[in-house]
């Protein structure tokens, strides 16, 4: 069972600015132990913010980037520089601030029109970085980073999605009917294997989706971020105070 905290701060700025300094704390740790730090991104508001923290002067300068692997836990079904890329985002934010080589950064292809197919070579992709069989277990990342959406999602796990019931490919194509739209996504098999699983959250819309996520019935075809539940490494919320508005005082900290 995952190691849970739950942390609220003030602002989602000032969330962001501790989930920086908890990447700093986990690279640090991951480069002296394994010799490479590898994490999987998320697209959003909030995360974008936490990139942007990190490639300011005080942080950029205090991470080794080039032991670092970049990593997308999931991608909307458009070119690399359409303005809704996950991608496309992050590069703004911040690969294009720090000195990278392009064989650190592993986008998904989710453009492609063989989705299932894309989706099956990133699975391919990851178990060469890790030296793997990508037939078998899948590999630990340092840290995988995820937001939840107003209605309980994460990545691009949705709502009575086909993807929720995933148990073998770490990887895969997700048709999400609700958005009239296909996403590639990790799945919940290869996100639980994480070190250390960090959620972004902001907002007052996620109130009420994230108290039944931690305090309600246990119902993850409704609210897919319940199923996220790393097997031996942590689990941290970081929330700011409106999205937290709900949750009782005894689950935090």
């Amino acid at each position: 069972m995952s190691q849970r905290h739950v942390i609220v701060e003030s602002s989602a700025s000032d969330l962001c600015e501790k989930a920086a300094i908890r990447w700093r704390e986990l690279s640090q740790k991951a480069i002296a132990e394994r010799g490479r730090f590898n994490v999987v991104l998320s697209g959003g508001s909030t995360p974008r913010e936490l990139y942007q923290i990190l490639a300011s002067r005080g942080f950029r300068m205090q991470i080794d980037w080039s032991k670092t692997e970049f990593f997308f836990g999931d991608e909307r079904s458009v070119p690399s520089d359409d303005p809704d890329s996950n991608f496309r985002m992050v590069c703004e934010a911040l690969f294009e601030k720090i000195a990278l080589a392009d064989e650190q950064i592993h986008r998904m292809r989710a453009e492609a029109e063989d989705l299932e197919g894309a989706a099956a070579a990133y699975q391919e992709m990851i178990a060469g970085r890790f030296e793997i069989d990508a037939a078998g277990n899948p590999p630990s990342f340092d840290l995988v980073l995820l937001g939840m959406g107003p209605d309980g999602h994460t990545a691009s796990l949705f709502p009575d999605t086909s993807a929720l019931g995933e148990t073998q490919r770490w990887v895969v194509a997700n048709d999400v009917p609700q958005l009239d739209t296909r996403r590639m996504t990790m799945t919940v098999p290869l996100i639980n294997t994480a070190r250390s699983v960090v959620f972004l959250i902001a907002g007052e819309s996620k109130a009420n989706p994230l108290f039944e996520v931690l305090c309600g019935a246990d119902d993850p075809e409704l609210y897919p971020s319940q199923r996220i539940a790393p097997t031996a490494g942590s689990l941290t919320y970081f929330l700011d105070r409106a999205a937290a508005a709900k949750l009782p005082d005894s689950i935090v900290g």
